[in-house]
């Protein structure tokens, strides 16, 4: 028997890297899963080779939540697990960051995480599960990153609060913080090169880079039942690196 058999999932971000590794994971242990991107293209191939449903949207715009509520209301009426994953990293030193960039990051990784919860709670059904997708970095305080740390150790005050509201509901919600992975985010923020992998695996007791799938394993955990006394929880998932810092 399939430990998600019979369960709605929506995970946001799901066309490449995390999100679409705990997709796979989720599409095999039986859920029926929908994910969302802001590529139109990049969402169609996905969806097509996990067999899931593909919606574009933009997670950063506070219509295009409204509208994929109203999709998955309409297909669905209810969701089981909802991943929040959509997310951007960029590079900027306090002195230098200008607000275009402020707002880009918080607006996709901070407003859009916390208005897709808000408005998919009324979907959510009584003891599902929502995952947040965090980072490590919330727990270190690396040069450049202020921006992006921010939006994260936000995103973990606001999970502890809405693991609490939840909990009536027997809904729980839990906060998976990554460290570094082999996905698309590093290429995006230009950490790709030998010796940038180089300097980030240094700083990795464990001696590699994070692979999706291990964190797609995580994920779906959390949102089985098999995590069900689990909430307000916080998962590193970084080989070490914030306990290295």
């Amino acid at each position: 028997m399939k430990s998600l058999q019979g369960k709605v999932a929506l995970i946001t971000g799901g066309n490449s890297g995390l999100g679409y590794a705990a997709a796979k994971d989720l599409i095999a242990n039986g859920a029926q899963v929908t994910i969302t991107g802001r590529r139109k293209e990049a969402v169609a191939k996905a969806a097509a080779e996990l067999g899931a449903i593909g919606e574009v949207a933009d997670q950063s715009s506070l219509q295009d939540i409204e509208n994929l509520v109203e999709h998955v209301r309409q297909e669905s009426g209810r969701i089981d697990i909802l991943v929040i994953n959509a997310g951007i990293t960029k590079l900027t030193t306090i002195e230098n960051a200008t607000e275009q960039l402020f707002n880009e990051m918080i607006d996709l990784n901070l407003k859009g995480a916390y208005f897709t919860l808000s408005k998919f709670i009324p979907l959510l059904n009584d003891g599902g599960s929502v995952v947040l997708i965090s980072s490590s970095s919330a727990s270190t305080s690396t040069p450049q990153n202020s921006i992006y740390t921010a939006s994260k150790a936000a995103i973990n005050a606001v999970m502890k609060i809405a693991a609490v509201e939840l909990a009536p509901r027997r809904i729980r919600v839990n906060a998976v913080s990554p460290g570094p992975f082999a996905t698309e985010i590093l290429a995006k923020a230009g950490l790709t090169g030998p010796e940038m992998q180089e300097h980030i695996i240094a700083g990795v007791p464990l001696g590699r880079l994070g692979i999706p799938a291990e964190a797609g394993k995580l994920i779906r955990f959390l949102a089985s039942d098999d995590a069900s006394f689990i909430t307000g929880a916080e998962y590193l998932i970084d080989g070490g690196q914030s306990i290295n810092h």
